[in-house]
């Protein structure tokens, strides 16, 4: 019995330890393509979350008044339920990418869920969109060592980010946003932000959305393209 206790312990430290990587520093010092750096002279701008028909077109609106493009990080449920907007996001120029099918952490799902939730994902992505998912970001950023089994057998990369705008939460703002962003990589890096708020706080979305003008004048002031992470390279 002691000996099954141990070895469920050993086992259940090697599906969390890649969870680890969730801490900014460690992840960007030691896992530079898992923290998504690339080009220095090129942000790649990130969405999750969506597609949602309450935010995703304002959100694609300004995207094209800035001239940006960008990868949105679709979960596959949101895509069954508004398969027309998801095609409007790839139609409009932007990536599509795999945020998993539900929004449950990898921690508490088996190898076997994981593998089964990411399949169906990008088969909705796809279905939706015309497009295979290349990248792969776990809801949460919560990798696990099944996560990333279910990543390799889809043949999708994993990428969490460099940069984040903490833009779920309620007391957020445009400008909050955009200074946390600025608290962590984006010379090189990649920023995560929401285009929906089904997993944030109601509405925070529109601080989202506020935010991509400031974003854009310290992209300006710090000469950065920005762009999709398929031309982060």
């Amino acid at each position: 019995m002691k000996r099954l206790a141990t070895l469920l312990v050993a086992a259940a430290a090697v599906q969390a330890a890649p969870a680890l990587a969730w801490i900014d520093p460690l992840r960007i010092h030691l896992l530079p393509r898992l923290a998504g750096l690339g080009n220095p002279r090129h942000l790649a701008l990130t969405f999750d979350d969506g597609p949602d028909p309450s935010s995703t077109p304002q959100i694609l609106e300004e995207l094209d008044a800035l001239g940006w493009r960008a990868t949105f990080f679709l979960l596959g449920s949101m895509t069954d339920r508004h398969p027309g907007l998801a095609g409007e996001v790839a139609a409009a120029g932007h990536e599509v990418a795999a945020h998993g099918y539900d929004h449950i952490g990898s921690l508490r799902r088996t190898p076997g869920a994981l593998r089964d939730d990411l399949e169906r994902a990008i088969e909705a992505i796809d279905r939706a969109t015309g497009r295979r998912a290349a990248w792969y970001r776990p809801p949460f950023g919560e990798l696990s060592a099944g996560a990333l089994l279910a990543a390799r057998r889809t043949g999708t990369r994993p990428v969490l980010w460099s940069a984040w705008g903490r833009d779920w939460r309620a007391e957020a703002t445009p400008a909050s946003i955009v200074n946390d962003l600025q608290r962590g990589v984006l010379a090189g890096g990649t920023a995560l932000l929401h285009d929906s708020d089904s997993q944030s706080s109601p509405g925070s979305w529109k601080s989202t959305l506020g935010a991509l003008p400031l974003l854009a004048e310290v992209a300006d002031l710090m000469e950065l393209r920005v762009g999709p992470l398929a031309e982060h390279r």
